[in-house]
Parts: structure tokens; sequence; C-alpha cells
């Protein structure tokens, strides 16, 4: 019988994404949408280990299920490391793609390109209930903040992550290219070695 796994996310196009790179594990794939409704968990950590980690034991505590939670975002050398876990919400809480883009581009004003190096970071955290392992994996994508938005296919900063190898912004890749360089992509490549490592006691 499979055993389930919890995706403690309700973004469906994350659920999806995570489900396609953990098929064949011989897992039941379940989001929280398709659970009775649980409290939100805030995420008060400060650092994106923290906040997965948080979400994960908060939802495995919550409904016995192991359960995979994951925090990503942009960390700007410059910038120390901001916008970091306050990626989502850097331009307030209410702020949207263009709010947070803005906001990071006016931080920049004046600063060289060779000063600009970045990186998406995720971090997957995959918790079993009951005190049992914790398993942890992480992923990055380096690339460089530029002047203005490129390309239509991302979300959230991508229009402004240029990727010197290819010549593009994250936004103007391929789906297909971007799913199998993409920092999250890097980070479910681990996490599926690891649960491929103790399929024998999962």
């Amino acid at each position: 019988m499979e055993r389930k796994l919890l995706i403690a996310s309700s973004n469906r196009g994350k659920i999806r994404e995570i489900k396609e790179y953990l098929k064949g594990l011989e897992l039941e794939l379940i989001g929280l949408p398709e659970l009775a409704p649980l409290p939100e968990v805030i995420e008060d950590g400060f650092t994106f280990r923290e906040n997965a980690l948080k979400k994960a034991r908060s939802r495995a505590a919550e409904t016995g299920i192991t359960t995979l939670a994951d925090d990503s975002g942009l960390e700007v050398d410059y910038l120390k490391g901001r916008p970091g876990v306050y990626s989502a919400r850097y331009a307030g809480l209410l702020a949207n793609d263009q709010a947070n883009n803005d906001k990071l581009l006016g931080e920049l004003v004046g600063v060289p390109l060779l000063k600009r190096q970045a990186r998406f970071k995720s971090v997957l955290v995959l918790v079993e209930p009951g005190g049992g392992a914790e398993l942890i994996a992480e992923g990055c994508c380096e690339g460089i903040i530029i002047d203005s938005p490129r390309g239509n296919n991302g979300f959230g900063y991508d229009p402004l992550f240029y990727l010197p190898e290819y010549n593009k912004t994250m936004a103007e890749l391929p789906l297909q290219l971007k799913n199998k360089i993409s920092h999250r992509a890097k980070a479910l490549a681990k996490m599926k070695e690891l649960l491929i490592d103790r399929k024998g006691e999962y």
C-alpha cells in the first residue's frame, strides 16, 4: 500500500510540479486543498530552512501524515541577502510582483552589473510525524539582477534575473528548461534521491 505524503502548499501549480518530480516513488501525493482547512502557519523564521521546517513540522503534527514543505526566495549579495525570506512581501504584505520588483530596482539604482550577483534559493524539508525522520534538500540558481524586466514566461523576480550562460532572464527561458535548472528543481532532485536512498525504511 502506498504511503501518503502531504505537500504543504495550497498553490496548485507548485503541487503539480512536485508531484511530477516525485512520481514513481510509490507515494500517494496529496496537497493541502485535498484536506479540511488547517490553521495558517506564520512564517516568522529568519532563514528559508527555519520557515520550511516550521511548515513541515506543523502540518505533520496536525495531520499525522509525512509532510514535505518548502520555502524559497531571492538573495542579492549587494543587499546582504535581501529580500531573502521576505521575497514575496518585500514591498509590503499586500505587495504584488510589480511592487516587489520596483522596490528591488530602486535599491540597486547606480549599482554596476558586476555587483548585482544574486541567487534564487529553495529549501525543501520532509518531516515524519511523531518525531520521525527529517530530510532537508537545498537548491540554488545563480544569476545577476538587471536594470529592467525582460520576458513573459516567469513570475516574481524572474524577469529581472539574468542567466549569463543562456544570455536570457529566467522569464525568457522555455518552461521545460526553467524546470530543469531552477532552484526548486535542484532541491527536488536532491530530495528524490534522499527518498530513494531511504525507500526500505520509508
